[in-house]
């Protein structure tokens, strides 16, 4: 089953720490995603990548995706090359920006792409990247979109969300994935920025500590006030009646209750 779809958690963990692997797949996330970019430094590449073929932590249990160095860098061969022999249940695109970059990670990894936008010229190339067939789901990356906008200021990035949700929804792809939180000591914080990306039509969120996951998965669950207001929508529809506290149900309402129904589901699951 391809759970990357309906998946709310995303733990990063260093490709050069393998004696954190388990660990992350222990945490209750929902997808573990290994990671050569970002978290490994530029010295360190091919002993990172290495580590994650003698570790291959292949039966961990949940879905193991590989955030792979972006194509124009000098190790994504190798780390394409990588995946290709390891077969993770994707590879994760950073700076992704046309459908020749989804298509040209799918080959040479043999794995499906999340394509993880994080740069002016990826947000303008949504309406081309999301048409390529290896794409599986689109994920936020907020902090390099930042520094390309040229921005501290987290709300001038709200029409990048909705972009994302847009096309995201536009092309019938998943939800997508809401970037990181980088106050990882601060759970207020994680709480406010998921449910913040709750609202906006995500489906889930990148983490880079543990501790965050189970504040991601009660901030996308809905409320007890959500589920028995879906529950009287659903139970009235039943009946064929046409209000429910005052509301008119109509076919969007209705849906809206399913949804937050399956939601609850999962979830609880």
């Amino acid at each position: 089953m391809n759970l990357l779809p309906t998946a709310v958690s995303w733990l990063f963990v260093p490709a050069s720490r393998p004696e954190r692997f388990a660990k992350a797949a222990a945490s209750g996330a929902d997808v573990v995603v290994i990671d050569l970019e970002d978290a490994v430094a530029a010295g360190d590449k091919a002993a990172a990548r290495a580590n994650l073929s003698r570790h291959w932590p292949g039966s961990a249990g949940v879905p193991v995706v590989v955030r792979v160095n972006g194509l124009r860098s000098t190790e994504s061969a190798a780390d394409l090359a990588a995946c290709r022999e390891l077969g993770p249940a994707a590879v994760v695109l950073p700076k992704t920006e046309t459908a020749d970059d989804v298509r040209a990670a799918a080959e040479a990894s043999g794995a499906p792409v999340l394509a993880l936008v994080e740069t002016a010229r990826g947000l303008v190339g949504l309406p081309d990247l999301t048409t390529a067939d290896g794409v599986v789901r689109l994920l936020f990356g907020s902090i390099d979109l930042a520094l390309d906008l040229g921005t501290s200021d987290d709300a001038a990035l709200d029409t990048a969300r909705a972009d994302l949700v847009r096309w995201s929804a536009a092309r019938g792809l998943p939800q997508p994935v809401d970037g990181v939180t980088t106050a990882v000591r601060d759970p207020g914080t994680v709480t406010r920025d998921a449910r913040r990306a709750s609202a906006w039509g995500f489906g889930g969120k990148l983490c880079i500590h543990p501790a965050q996951v189970p504040l991601v998965h009660a901030a996308f669950a809905p409320t007890a006030d959500e589920l028995a207001w879906a529950r009287r929508v659903l139970a009235v529809t039943a009946d064929g009646a046409a209000l429910a506290d005052g509301e008119m149900i109509d076919r969007p309402v209705t849906e809206r209750a399913r949804r937050i129904v399956r939601e609850a589901d999962r979830a609880a699951r």
